[in-house]
């Protein structure tokens, strides 16, 4: 069986300018921070952001919104990084903000192909563009549309060289649900074992989601 090891160098090989790129962590907890910094360093330009937030000015995701990689950036929040803020009151960065736990159905929908989910529209507070209300179970509900991406960065403890993963508690967060639903997966990974050495009962994302791992602090980070 091939190893899917591969520098940082490598793995982001696959983000090129305008790239659709997912990306797991809450704040800096399960953050693929050195692939974030291997990006960074590539010089990629106009990417659309597709996480949980927008991370810190200087830290995790938030060094490519502050140098101005970003076109477009759909998240829940961007409360921890001003500079997201300003750039997008300057018209500098496109912002589409959905509420967590919608927001986590799309992805899963989209790493299961399910084209799209049904919204309780009250609940989502405004109506999307091209999403017709209607009603069903009593409510007034909308469709809105999975998300998806070209290529997701995720975080985990281990791997295996196939790319079974296994995840630090919440250091989990989004990541194994990123890893479905992009149709290149690089993982970022403490520490890479042969196959058969994980236990299969802790592994959570099988290694047919992902493509590639590098080992953290590897590569160019």
């Amino acid at each position: 069986m091939l190893s899917k090891l591969v520098t940082h160098e490598q793995a982001v090989e696959h983000v090129l300018d305008g790239t659709r790129l997912m990306y797991g962590g809450f704040g800096t907890i399960g953050s693929p921070a050195h692939l974030i910094d291997a990006i960074l360093h590539k010089g990629v330009q106009n990417l659309t952001l597709i996480g949980i937030d927008a991370g810190y000015p200087e830290i995790g995701i938030g060094k490519l919104i502050s140098h101005g990689r970003v076109r477009r950036l759909i998240t829940t929040h961007i409360g921890s990084n001003p500079e997201a803020g300003q750039r997008m009151m300057d018209g500098m960065l496109e912002v589409t903000f959905c509420p967590q736990g919608i927001f986590a159905e799309k992805i899963r929908a989209g790493g299961v192909g399910i084209p799209g989910i049904v919204v309780d529209a009250h609940v989502r507070g405004e109506r999307m563009e091209g999403a017709e209300p209607f009603a069903f179970a009593g409510r007034t509900c909308q469709i809105e549309a999975a998300l998806t991406a070209e290529v997701g960065i995720v975080y985990a403890k281990q791997a295996d060289t196939y790319g079974n993963l296994i995840y630090d508690k919440a250091a989990r967060n989004l990541n194994p649900l990123v890893a479905m639903a992009a149709d290149i997966t690089i993982a970022e990974v403490e520490e890479i074992v042969p196959v058969g050495e994980l236990d299969p009962d802790k592994i959570v994302t099988p290694g047919i989601f992902v493509d590639y791992i590098v080992v953290r602090g590897g590569g160019n980070s």
